[in-house]
């Protein structure tokens, strides 16, 4: 085989690994990435069974897809080797992840390589494929350590949140507002592990408040509805006044001091709306400011009261 038709047909692992990611998005219907990992039992970033060491970039991001593809409930992973080693084999018929990895050019082969941005000397990407596992016979996982909860308590937040009197039921994977029990649910806070833009505690703070904005819109409280104007559209519309109310609270209470680009993103998500009906936004952010300062009378008038 010449030189090249070996690289014509050499696997690319770029693609593979952009398929794998697709999949799982695929598979969850094209939701808005929330900032906690729902799938299966792990909330951790995937681990190797050799180095005791966490994955890192797009490899943490490849092993959650294909996790939560395939239901796997640990993040627990490694190369059919290294399961050898532990005295574990991986089941026939088990299908591999596919992972990144970066190794130096041999001089020879510098001439014909592009640098990949990482400065002057040259690397190759090279894929490596691994097994959970929930994938491999005669392995006995140890006992999880206690999860972390990374969210650090904000007193403003807090404050607000009490004074509500709101219902809030903590435990399981989930946001929600229910209309019918007037509860919000909120996911165990040791799940919140933020996004690339969000802390944990941006990230718990920002979906609490989202879900207490869904809350202030009850027809006990601001009655708020949108179906004459909108029609089908209007749970768009309130979802858009919930993540801009929690933008909005976020910065009143200090959570954050600039916008985040989840909020963007998040109302991205309805772009169609936006398009459609050029006022949209200017109606979804004067509710949103409404059910602000709604919100914030609560904790207000508390401390009046207390004065």
């Amino acid at each position: 085989m010449t030189k090249s038709s070996n690289t014509s047909d050499r696997f690319d692992v770029y693609e593979a690994i952009t398929n794998q990611i697709i999949a799982a998005i695929e598979s969850g219907t094209g939701d808005v990435q929330m900032p906690w990992h729902r799938a299966g039992g792990s909330i951790e970033r995937p681990v190797n069974v050799e180095s005791k060491r966490a994955y890192r970039g797009v490899n943490t991001v490849a092993l959650w897809a294909s996790a939560h593809c395939q239901q796997f409930d640990h993040g627990l992973w490694g190369t059919y080797r290294q399961w050898q080693e532990r005295g574990a084999q991986v089941r026939k018929g088990e299908k591999s992840s596919v992972i990144i990895f970066y190794r130096d050019l041999e001089p020879s082969d510098q001439d014909n390589a592009s640098n990949d941005d990482r400065g002057s000397r040259a690397f190759v990407a090279r894929a490596s494929r691994v097994f959970n596992v929930a994938q491999v016979d005669g392995f006995t996982i140890e006992a999880p350590a206690t999860s972390i909860d990374r969210v650090e308590p904000s007193i403003a937040a807090e404050a607000l949140i009490a004074a509500t009197l709101a219902k809030i039921s903590i435990g399981g994977n989930r946001a929600f507002y229910n209309r019918t029990s007037d509860q919000i649910t909120m996911p165990d806070r040791v799940r919140f592990i933020g996004t690339k833009s969000s802390t944990p505690t941006e990230a718990w703070y920002s979906t609490l408040l989202h879900e207490l904005t869904h809350w202030s819109g009850a027809e006990h409280r601001m009655a708020r509805t949108f179906g004459e104007r909108f029609g089908d559209d209007a749970y768009a519309v309130e979802e858009m006044v919930a993540e801009l109310g929690a933008a909005f609270l976020c910065g009143d209470l200090g959570i954050t001091v600039e916008p985040r680009p989840d909020h963007a993103d998040y109302i991205g998500h309805w772009l169609r709306i936006l398009k459609a009906d050029r006022k949209a936004i200017f109606a979804a952010a004067s509710a949103a400011n409404k059910a602000s300062e709604f919100l914030m009378n609560f904790s207000q008038t508390q401390q009046r009261e207390a004065a």
